[in-house]
């Protein structure tokens, strides 16, 4: 999406002027809910899966699981190990983007409702469907969360298989990384530091610039001798330039109200070796609780754990909020943080995936996203479906860390 300086300043201005300094208290236009709710929301009978829009190749089979009776945990985790076994999904599971020194690190949390179980793991790099090895940390220990290497070890002796989770396809952007991109790296500082300063010259260059149709040349020109194929190189590019995040969050709500929700996810692409998000982390990434609701994040992982923004939406919720206002009242929390230094809230994205007990859901974001892609979330009450999120503010976010001196690579 083109977004001017003068509309984002404009936008900015506005959005500091809505917050105030009282952000982090959203006060409620919706007739039907009210701050002072006490009382569980009530059970209405429905049956609601809501989640990150790649998963909508397999939440029909999701749904029908819940409709035969299955257990809400075993239908979210369904949708997010279905994308942990697909090679092209490089965001998660087999096939994810590694870290800074190729290894691919994947991370994942679950949260049972009807037993108020939980469990996670994080910076697992020897077995591909984290979430069941979350899943099992819950059904097999005492603990809620098991990390590298000892994660690895436990999982093995339950007998998941210890795999290779680099693909070829995965090191070769890897390895286009290096050679084009590799002094972008996440050893900081970071956004909150004072220290970090907005360079100039971080939006790219038109498309049509000949600055940008000769680099582009250039990393064209790299990627065929690394031996990307044609097809290939177009998203291997792009993932250069714009290193997912990589997560996919489920919730999942049945007739008798039982409710779950599981986030897995292979991190930021290119991250530090050993860096957590907060994908496993319980009350960020994923939370649910049974009187209440469930909710999960993609994102800027960073950002998210801060607020403890799963946590902190279902906690809106209990005090009345709908999906939707609590949502927009965490994301307000974060955009808060950068009031003085709006111009940093383009390198922040956000979705939120929200699903409360009664079955009213909401997908809300930071930033709308590009014009022909705005950001969408998956939902089946029934019907299969991507709606469009709620956002915040209009516009695209920008990739964080930029690149240096504003040259977009080398």
């Amino acid at each position: 999406m083109s977004f001017s300086r003068r509309n984002f300043l404009t936008t900015s201005a506005l959005g500091s002027l809505a917050l105030g300094l009282d952000a982090q208290t959203t006060r409620t236009t919706d007739s039907k809910s009210s701050t002072q709710r006490t009382e569980a929301p009530s059970i209405t009978g429905k049956t609601v899966i809501v989640g990150k829009y790649t998963g909508i190749a397999t939440i029909d089979k999701a749904y029908e699981l819940l409709m035969n009776g299955g257990d809400t945990l075993d239908a979210a985790i369904m949708i997010g190990k279905a994308q942990e076994d697909n090679a092209n999904d490089d965001t998660v599971g087999l096939g994810g983007l590694p870290n800074e020194d190729g290894v691919v690190e994947l991370d994942s949390c679950c949260m049972h409702g009807p037993t108020r179980m939980a469990g996670s793991v994080g910076a697992v790099r020897s077995i591909k469907n984290v979430s069941l090895l979350a899943q099992a940390v819950m059904q097999h220990t005492g603990h809620v969360m098991l990390v590298g290497e000892g994660a690895e070890k436990f999982g093995h002796a339950l007998g998941f298989q210890k795999e290779d989770l680099l693909t070829d396809k995965a090191r070769k952007t890897w390895l286009l990384w290096k050679e084009t991109m590799s002094d972008q790296d996440w050893w900081g500082p970071g956004l909150a530091d004072p220290k970090y300063k907005v360079p100039a010259g971080t939006e790219p260059p038109p498309n049509t610039s000949e600055l940008w149709q000769e680099k582009m040349k250039r990393i064209y020109a790299k990627a065929e001798a690394l031996g990307i194929p044609p097809e290939d190189r177009e998203h291997a590019i792009q993932r250069v330039l714009r290193p997912p995040t990589g997560t996919i969050h489920v919730s999942a709500l049945n007739a008798k109200g039982e409710m779950s929700g599981m986030t897995t996810t292979s991190g930021l692409a290119w991250k530090l070796a050993g860096r957590v998000g907060d994908s496993p982390i319980i009350g960020a990434g994923c939370y649910t609780d049974q009187d209440i609701g469930s909710a999960g994040a993609t994102g800027s992982g960073e950002e998210n754990i801060k607020v403890c923004g799963a946590h902190s939406i279902i906690e809106n919720m209990r005090r009345g909020m709908s999906p939707k206002e609590a949502g927009m009242d965490v994301l307000k929390r974060i955009a808060h943080s950068y009031e003085k230094t709006p111009a940093k809230l383009r390198f922040i994205s956000m979705v939120y995936y929200i699903l409360r007990r009664d079955g009213e859901y909401a997908g809300v974001s930071m930033w709308s996203g590009p014009t022909n892609r705005p950001y969408k979330f998956a939902v089946h009450d029934g019907k299969s479906r991507l709606e469009t999120c709620v956002a915040l503010f209009e516009g695209e976010s920008l990739d964080f860390p930029p690149a240096p001196q504003g040259t977009w690579f080398r």
